[in-house]
């Protein structure tokens, strides 16, 4: 499943947010997207699953401009995690898991087997099914965060986006949902895009990074194209020393200054 941006444009009444992008995400890889806050990274994940239009240039999935797609097609092709998931209060971790399902409902909304299957998979594989009967609400920061990627999992579609998806969780519960979704990447083919703020784990766990600064791309490649120190400069201000994680040998970022003087632009 081939998602291309060309010349992509968005912007609200107080300007343009994203400059013309011309972004290729590689199918059936991880691909995560860095760069300092206010330079346009959710912005172009909205526009790029149409949560927002954008006022220029091309998205297209497998060469059908989404603008021109049916929500309900689309949706079985893309799921999306926003940053901040809508409030799930009251629901039960099975009922929210079922909403995945929609897009492939007919008629009345009743679930079929395919639906339950899904859904029981989709539980399984984030190991929340023994949450099944318990409230959203009254599980832990990293368990819920479980819940809602079962949702989009449910769904079963071929790409899907994450927003942030480690905020507000601690060490573990940040490796464990990043291992989940390498996982899903590796044993099921999903192509996983998301945003992170964490270079370390961004390299470790993608295998392509687009860095943005300013609405502008910077430069996309593999970690080892991507984290290095010339680029780090350009996009974060930083002075920064890249080694190897002795464990994954993937880039690591060991050290860094801020870099005196103007700020990125």
């Amino acid at each position: 499943m081939q998602l291309l941006a060309e010349g992509v444009q968005v912007g609200y009444d107080s300007g343009a947010i994203v400059h013309g992008m011309d972004i290729t995400f590689p199918a059936g890889r991880v691909t995560t997207i860095i760069g300092p806050n206010g330079c346009g990274k959710s912005t172009l994940l909205k526009a790029l699953t149409r949560i927002i239009p954008h006022q220029g240039g091309h998205v297209t999935l497998d060469g059908l401009d989404i603008r021109r797609m049916e929500t309900k097609a689309l949706a079985r092709k893309m799921a999306i995690l926003p940053q901040t998931p809508e409030n799930a209060s009251g629901l039960l971790v099975e009922e929210l898991v079922t909403y995945g399902r929609f897009p492939h409902q007919k008629g009345f909304g009743r679930l079929s087997k395919e639906d339950r299957r899904m859904i029981d998979w989709a539980l399984d594989v984030t190991r929340t099914a023994e949450f099944r009967d318990r409230p959203v609400d009254a599980l832990s920061g990293g368990q819920r965060q479980r819940v809602w990627i079962a949702m989009a999992l449910a769904q079963d579609t071929g790409i899907i986006f994450l927003d942030e998806p480690t905020t507000y969780l601690d060490m573990a519960h940040q490796l464990e949902t990043l291992e989940l979704l390498r996982k899903l990447n590796r044993d099921e083919g999903r192509t996983i895009i998301m945003v992170l703020h964490d270079l370390n784990q961004a390299a470790r766990f993608s295998d392509h990074l687009i860095a943005l600064s300013a609405g502008r791309l910077i430069k996309s490649g593999t970690p080892e194209e991507v984290l290095v120190p010339d680029v780090l400069k350009q996009v974060f201000n930083i002075d920064a020393v890249i080694g190897r994680d002795p464990r994954t040998d993937a880039p690591l970022c060991i050290t860094y200054d801020l870099i005196k003087g103007d700020q990125p632009s």
